[in-house]
């Protein structure tokens, strides 16, 4: 039986990895600090398979057992998260990044990083494919999780090159399923909130900007197939369809039936105008691309809360 590690285990992805590793008969062990991870996403999966350690990985981990995989997941996430935890985010993308990559040298495991679009930054170049360096400020209020994640993704590849860590980076476009938090901020769950409880569906700026969204479960099965792959250069996983935000907006109403209307708002600073990731390499290296598309992917989501979408 292989040992994954998984840090931010607890939290909406993490928890889904959990999941898909036990179901395929790996012993997991789950690392989280539940600053934004919840022990309700992992109670179900409480078996001699899986470990639960309560633990911020910006400290030393120790697993005393062998290990065959690090999956480094643990970091805020959500514009709300590392607005809050500023300084943490940092940390977590500095030391914890250290430590989850000195936990793989020593335990001579593969390691794959969780990494971001959002290390595009406002892109100018649409789509974006891996071999974009990114436009990013790093002093606005988005840098500290947008530089946490660039800085990851130089120190693995910095291990990989000079200590000879096996490594691998997945840059993870909008990501939507069950288990996101109601309050977390993302236009998904936001939206699906303020529908179901008959509010507005506040839209940023005039609604334009675009945004691509992969359901978990395909997400998902992308990072297991990088990290079972053997590339070390930078993946992006995620949905090449392009939605704009007013679109995401209709789909939810429409779904979930809600009568709420779409009101305007302010547009956050730095947010990005574009986002679609090129996944020619993930088709490439991996023959991965996702299958769900996002009215399907939102209904799935509908029937984990509960409700019944609208739309068949």
């Amino acid at each position: 039986m292989p040992t994954a590690v998984v840090t931010g285990g607890a939290g909406f992805l993490g928890s889904h990895l959990c999941d898909h590793l036990i179901s395929r008969d790996f012993r997991v062990v789950c690392v989280d600090n539940l600053d934004t991870g919840s022990l309700q996403n992992v109670e179900h999966l409480r078996s001699e398979s899986f470990t639960f350690l309560n633990q911020d990985v910006i400290q030393h981990v120790e697993i005393e057992e062998p290990v065959d995989v690090v999956y480094h997941l643990a970091s805020p996430a959500s514009p709300i998260d590392y607005a809050r935890l500023p300084l943490q985010t940092l940390k977590v993308g500095s030391y914890g990044t250290h430590n989850a990559l000195g936990l793989a040298k020593f335990k001579r495991a593969r390691f794959l990083l969780a990494s971001t679009s959002e290390v595009y930054g406002d892109p100018q170049v649409h789509p974006q494919p891996e071999t974009y360096w990114g436009n990013v400020n790093p002093i606005g209020p988005r840098g500290v999780y947008d530089e946490a994640k660039r800085y990851s993704e130089a120190m693995v590849m910095a291990y990989h090159r000079q200590q000879g860590v096996d490594t691998a980076i997945a840059r993870i476009f909008n990501t939507y399923g069950p288990r996101m938090r109601p309050n977390d901020g993302r236009a998904v769950p936001t939206f699906v909130r303020q529908a179901l409880e008959g509010k507005p569906l506040t839209v940023f700026g005039d609604g334009s900007q675009t945004r691509s969204f992969c359901y978990v479960d395909d997400l998902i099965r992308g990072l297991v197939a990088l990290a079972e792959s053997q590339e070390h250069l930078p993946v992006n996983l995620g949905n090449p369809n392009e939605f704009t935000m007013n679109e995401l907006a209709d789909a939810v109403i429409r779904i979930t039936g809600s009568k709420s209307e779409i009101v305007h708002e302010a547009l956050p600073v730095d947010d990005p105008q574009v986002r679609q990731p090129d996944i020619t390499r993930a088709r490439q290296l991996l023959g991965w691309e996702p299958e769900v598309q996002l009215e399907e992917g939102l209904r799935r989501m509908m029937g984990t809360l509960g409700r019944e979408p609208l739309v068949a």
